[in-house]
């Protein structure tokens, strides 16, 4: 009898013990299950992130587009309240909020006396990185997990924040800003596995912005290659698209820009049935701006150039005009000759320009022609019209003029030699008996050769001019 009752005794234990086995592993069963909802949703969550966040990078979307996304998925995976992305300055000096979601407290000092709401004083307030909680974690590299009685959270727990996170963005080596999520005291604080979801999501954050920065800036070089095409080819419709016709005489220039635009320019003018104007110019500096003032001195230039029977004349009327509107720093250095058919002479002035070549061809000598002068743009007119005058040459057959601007001369090839003046000349008496045009594509051919690889850093133009 007594072993039957410890028999049963033992069964009953037995019993109890497999009922509780059994309903401790349904309710593990049901944990994993949970856990495995929780993840599922957590992964469907992410996935959705970075889905929003490609299709803004894909996309010719606005920049607070892709911000936007980096923040409501950061809040929407993380189940919380509020948000925020700060972004710093080129300088790294500020950082300025780039997007703050409407339930997001505040992480900085607000102004005393700001007004309108708490959200629209969040977004006109910048931060300074080195006085700041933002700015020490921007600072620091390592995200923050605030929580409790957290000092840190000061700012934000009168407006219902409890716990938040705060990573900095970088990436390529650069600091990009600082992400912000946070809940608030009605809703269950954060734990470490949120910090673990934060801290992947704000490195997924760090490279799209990252990778924005690069789409948006190949956009725009993109979009300034494309300007600086046009302008150049509104600049080449400024330039002489072929030689004029003018009995007695013989032309030819060309014109190599260093970059898209030009600071170079050169010109023929008609004057009267018996005289055409030749004119080259350089002007300081090189891009747009050298580009601008061209086109404004060709203009003038053109305006004035019919009205005037001297080039001397017409240099000073020039610099008048101009001198007003020329910043300090640029000015213009110019040759302007006429062409006479009636006394096969050339007249002409030299602002400041390169001296012109002049080939004789009873002897196959090359001479400097150096009048003096002041470049446009320098003086307001006293000096520059003391020093600019006039100066005739006379061209026999065969005889040729040469003008060039200093990217000829100055050009650099590997090894730091230029080019030089002597074996220009060498250039000139090589080609001169050929023509004006051989002239030019003679100088040319013999600077690419010397250049070589080197990039051109100057701009080029020539103009010849022979006696028939």
């Amino acid at each position: 009898m007594f072993t039957e009752i410890l028999l049963s005794l033992a069964f009953a234990s037995l019993l109890c013990w497999s009922v509780w086995v059994f309903r401790r592993q349904q309710r593990i069963i049901r944990e994993v299950q949970r856990e495995k909802v929780k993840i599922q949703t957590e992964e469907s969550r992410v996935f959705d992130f970075l889905h929003n966040i490609g299709e803004a990078l894909t996309h010719e979307t606005r920049p607070g587009d892709l911000h936007g996304s980096i923040v409501e998925g950061a809040i929407r995976i993380l189940e919380a309240q509020g948000g925020a992305l700060y972004l710093s300055e080129k300088a790294g000096l500020q950082l300025r909020p780039a997007f703050i979601s409407s339930e997001c407290p505040p992480f900085v000092n607000l102004p005393k006396d700001g007004r309108g709401t708490l959200q629209s004083q969040l977004k006109l307030t910048a931060v300074r990185t080195g006085d700041s909680l933002l700015g020490a974690v921007y600072s620091g590299k390592e995200p923050v997990f605030l929580q409790g009685a957290d000092s840190r959270l000061d700012t934000a727990r009168p407006h219902g924040g409890q716990s938040a996170f705060i990573a900095p963005l970088s990436y390529g080596g650069q600091n990009l800003g600082v992400l912000i999520v946070s809940r608030d005291s009605h809703h269950e604080a954060f734990d470490n596995g949120h910090f673990h979801t934060f801290k992947a999501l704000a490195e997924q954050s760090a490279f799209s912005l990252w990778d924005a920065i690069l789409h948006h800036e190949a956009a725009e070089k993109k979009l300034i290659e494309k300007d600086l095409a046009t302008a150049n080819d509104v600049q080449r419709i400024l330039l002489p698209t072929e030689e004029p016709a003018f009995d007695g005489f013989e032309t030819a220039g060309t014109n190599m820009p260093a970059r898209y635009l030009s600071g170079d320019y050169f010109d023929y003018i008609p004057i009267d049935a018996d005289r055409l104007g030749v004119v080259i110019a350089d002007v300081s500096g090189k891009g747009v701006p050298a580009a601008l003032l061209m086109a404004m001195c060709r203009t003038a230039l053109r305006v004035l150039a019919p009205s005037e029977e001297s080039p001397a004349d017409v240099m000073k009327k020039l610099n008048a005009q101009l001198y007003p509107d020329i910043r300090e720093d640029m000015f213009i250095s110019m040759a302007y000759a006429h062409l006479d058919r009636r006394s096969n002479m050339v007249r002409l002035v030299r602002a400041g320009h390169d001296a012109p070549l002049l080939y004789r061809a009873k002897d196959g000598s090359v001479e400097m022609i150096k009048p003096p002068g002041m470049a446009v743009g320098i003086d307001s007119g006293r000096s520059f019209n003391r020093v600019t005058n006039d100066f005739s040459v006379a061209l026999e057959p065969g005889d040729c003029l040469v003008f060039y601007t200093d990217g000829v001369t100055e050009a650099i090839n590997r090894g730091g030699e230029e080019f030089g003046l002597e074996a220009m000349k060498r250039a000139v008496q090589e080609s001169a008996s050929q023509g004006a045009a051989a002239v030019v594509r003679r100088v040319a051919e013999a600077v690419r050769a010397f250049v070589g690889d080197h990039p051109q850093h100057d701009d080029i133009t020539l103009i010849a001019i022979r006696k028939k």
